[in-house]
């Protein structure tokens, strides 16, 4: 029998095949041809060093795009199988060790698979890859080529023979020795299948998957790395504004019910606490308003239904909370993770409020550095409440990391002195032929810690399969390994930045990773404050990119500069119904959490929820206000000049308030006077009627706006006006009777002067002078004071203003007794009125 054919597929590369054809059992690859056999390995050999000699990317350089896990091979009638590497045993190679490789291969094309197996190849040169550009050159790769190594004699998988769309399985198990690795290092495992197809009879290559093994022979004295990883634990917001009561209890309300799940064995944060609790150096990211939620979950509480969000919560547009239970565990396991020894916690600002989009959209908004700086000291305080430990709360942490100087700029204004940013904002220059510690000082008193972005990059998605889990953590090891190998006596400060809504199948594969590099001892984890305080690399790149330098994609995101002055409206209005509240400290504390909540960075990946949310909450403040109201009412008949206007304001709070006016505006002073009325308390759930004295000058209708006003220092419209008319029918008839008598007064007047004239020319024959009195004898046409007509001029002389009823005392100088007229007042006005109650 002859030796096993081994082969380095040299038809992907374009080069002839093996000359002869392999025969023989394809279980075993044994047959006739070893010298040819041979001939094309030593040939592929001598190729690959020259293709070597060219790599896709400069040596040394950091790879644009950052690593990613080996590409899969481009499916085509030449390469129609998919190779996939499930899991790797051994992530790390040592000497006299064994890995044993499991996957698929699955036929891809439209012909069936012949005589095909599956093997390992050994890596070309048996040298190992030293560069990251080198690990960015195999990750590249698609189809077959001679630089993948050639086969190895054993072990070999056979294949059933594969219809179009058939898979099956394989597992090889090679021995560390066989790879012939040259020593430590990173190296190249491929897997692929050979053999032939119904319609192409060649034996050749049909398809490979690739990924990275270390090799560690033993400590050659490098330092470790220092690793520090994110741990984030965030969510979308769900307590809303509105509270309620149950036997003197206040009842938390949720906008749904997601975390009962989440919660629970299974769900995503509780998978992420039971494999964080697992790794030593952790840095835990924590949204505080997450907790306050899961505190609020332990004690009954309920759920808003469906459309409900603008509306009181109450018993029938509510639904009972689910998730009690499981929220008690949840807040007992993380306490119990959190506080292990070496372990950190990083409080985010409440609610972590998107930073990012408000400083590139709110930015000069009144009230916006007030709302993040109560934000970051409620986040301290809530989680350091919560959880019992200290925690770190002066660290920005921007939307996927991405920053630019004006979020620099608005997280220092916020208090925070260090930034976690993404690697792409702040590239290394190409000069730079190593990877710099992740420790940057970017200026105005602030640092920036800059996550790798190669290595983050692989746990950006959702890691669902094992294939995607094992190529993350194999490439992670590969990342880290060359790094730590680049200065080995010069160790490096490293960052691993996960997004913020990690999924558990995600962190598994990261602790996986992380695990495997401590247990090879080129990684140290630490928490972030170890490394913050390392030394920053003078050549790495602080130069922070300005704001036309903010990717596009994340731009697309940001929360709109419509939505964030819509919020933080919210806070000013909200300051308004504070005034007038007798018992504030219900309303303030949920409606200020909520307003950060509106601005929350989950709502990037969530945006029309977080619409929703934000109408909620305005919605919610708008219905509270109004709930102090004056009640509609259309027309008042004012059937008189004097009198009092009747006008109810309506309490429908379940608090009393007070600290409020209401002010009466005619559109025509001048024909109705209205004087203002004292400032009103109103008790919980009850009206109260104001009395407001008027006075009408004539007949018709006056609109008048009822509007409520704050009292105190800058006083503010509260709520929407009310307009009302006010229909004066009879102006009476004391006002028509001094026009009249004024009248008349002036007539006899002059009659008087003209009879005296009169009579003194026919006495004296003289013209009377001008300045000489009148007589004082009585006009024999004047009617009678009480007649109900027009007074006397005496009686007029004698009447005393300002009294109720125009029957006040009389002046000692006046020697007579004249009576006002009957239902009038003092100045000769009729006294009759109408009163009326301003109804609902």
């Amino acid at each position: 029998m002859g030796e096993p054919a081994r082969h380095s597929g040299l038809e992907a590369d374009g080069h002839p095949g093996r000359a002869a054809e392999r025969t023989g059992s394809a279980a075993d690859g044994r047959g006739p041809g070893r010298r040819a056999a041979r001939t094309v390995r030593r040939f592929a050999a001598a190729l690959g060093a020259v293709l070597a000699l060219v790599p896709a990317v400069p040596a040394g350089a950091q790879p644009a795009g950052g690593a990613r896990p080996a590409a899969e091979t481009a499916v085509s009638a030449e390469f129609p199988v998919v190779m996939t590497i499930e899991t790797v045993n051994k992530p790390v190679a040592v000497p006299n060790g064994t890995v044993t490789i499991t996957g698929h291969v699955t036929n891809a094309g439209k012909s069936v698979l012949k005589s095909a197996h599956a093997a390992v190849r050994k890596p070309w040169s048996g040298k190992p890859l030293t560069t990251r550009s080198d690990l960015a050159e195999v990750s590249s790769r698609g189809n077959p080529l001679g630089r993948d190594g050639v086969d190895l004699d054993s072990p070999q998988y056979a294949l059933n023979e594969l219809g179009p769309g058939q898979s099956q399985p394989y597992t090889l198990s090679v021995a560390v020795s066989d790879l012939q690795l040259s020593g430590e290092g990173v190296y190249e495992l491929a897997v692929d299948a050979w053999g032939s197809t119904a319609d192409n009879q060649r034996d050749r290559p049909l398809g490979i998957a690739r990924t990275f093994l270390p090799y560690d022979p033993g400590s050659t004295g490098a330092q470790p790395s220092k690793l520090t990883t994110l741990w984030p634990l965030v969510h979308a917001p769900v307590l809303a504004a509105q509270t309620m009561s149950d036997n003197d209890q206040t009842v938390s309300v949720l906008r749904d019910d997601s975390l009962a799940a989440e919660f629970a064995p299974g769900g995503r944060l509780y998978e992420l606490v039971e494999t964080g609790s697992a790794l030593p150096g952790l840095t835990w990211v924590v949204d505080p308003d997450l907790l306050d939620t899961a505190f609020a979950m332990t004690r009954p509480y309920r759920v808003q239904k469906p459309g409900t969000e603008k509306k009181a919560a109450k018993e029938d547009n509510t639904v009972a909370g689910t998730g009690s239970a499981a929220a008690s565990a949840w807040l007992e396991k993380l306490r119990a993770a959190v506080a292990k020894p070496g372990s950190q916690v990083v409080a985010l600002p409440y609610a972590d409020p998107d930073i990012a989009s408000i400083a590139h959209n709110a930015a000069e908004l009144p009230g916006v550095d007030a709302a993040l700086g109560k934000a970051a000291t409620a986040g301290r305080l809530t989680v350091e409440g919560r959880l019992s430990v200290d925690t770190r709360s002066d660290v920005a942490w921007p939307y996927q990391g991405y920053l630019d100087q004006q979020i620099a700029a608005m997280a220092q204004r916020t208090g925070s002195s260090l930034v976690l940013v993404n690697g792409a904002s702040l590239p290394e220059p190409d000069a730079l032929k190593y990877t710099p510690t992740a420790v940057r000082p970017i200026g105005n008193g602030q640092n920036a810690v800059v996550a790798d972005e190669a290595v983050s990059a692989l746990f950006e998605k959702d890691l669902k399969t094992p294939q995607e889990q094992t190529l993350a953590v194999q490439q992670f090891l590969a990342e880290t390994f060359v790094i730590s190998r680049q200065e080995p006596q010069n160790p490096r400060g490293l960052l691993v930045m996960p997004p913020r809504d990690l999924t558990a199948d995600t962190a598994r594969a990261l602790a996986t990773a992380v695990q495997a590099a401590q247990a090879g001892k080129w990684v140290e984890p630490v928490k972030l404050d170890v490394l913050a305080q390392g030394p920053a690399d003078p050549k790495a790149n602080a130069a922070v990119p300005a704001a036309t330098d903010y990717p596009s994609q994340a731009r697309a995101s940001e929360l709109p500069s419509s939505a964030l002055t819509d919020t933080v409206k919210i806070q000013s209005d909200l300051d308004i119904l504070m005034r007038v509240l007798t018992l504030p400290q219900r309303v303030r504390g949920p409606f200020s959490a909520a307003m950060v909540r509106s601005m929350s960075t989950e709502w990037r990946a969530q945006a029309p929820q977080g619409s929703v949310y934000r109408d909620g909450v305005a919605g919610y403040l708008a219905e509270l206000t109004k709930a102090v109201y004056v009640p509609k009412k259309n027309v008042i008949t004012f059937a008189g000049d004097t009198g009092v206007l009747q006008v109810s304001v309506r309490n429908d709070l379940t608090q009393p308030v007070t600290n409020l006016k209401l002010v009466l505006l005619p559109s025509q002073a001048n024909r109705l006077k209205i004087r203002p009325a004292e400032e009103l308390v109103l008790p919980a759930s009850q009206s109260v009627t104001l009395r407001f004295p008027a006075e009408a000058q004539n007949n018709g209708p006056v609109s008048v706006t009822a509007q409520l006003w704050t009292t105190g220092p800058n006083p503010q419209k509260y709520g929407e006006p009310q307009v009302f008319r006010v229909e004066v029918t009879s102006v009476t008839n004391g006002v028509l009777y001094v026009f009249a008598g004024g009248l008349v007064l002036l007539l006899l007047a002059a009659l008087r002067f003209f009879r005296q004239r009169k009579r003194r020319v026919g006495d004296d024959g003289d013209e009377p002078l001008g300045d000489e009195p009148l007589g004082d004898e009585p006009l024999d046409d004047a009617p009678a004071a009480g007649d109900g007509a027009a007074p006397t001029e005496e009686a007029a002389d004698r009447a005393e203003p300002g009294t109720a009823d125009g029957d006040g005392p009389q002046g000692p100088e006046r020697g007579g007794a004249a009576q006002t007229p009957r239902g009038s007042v003092a100045d000769g006005r009729d006294r009759a009125t109408s009163d009326e109650k301003v109804g609902p």
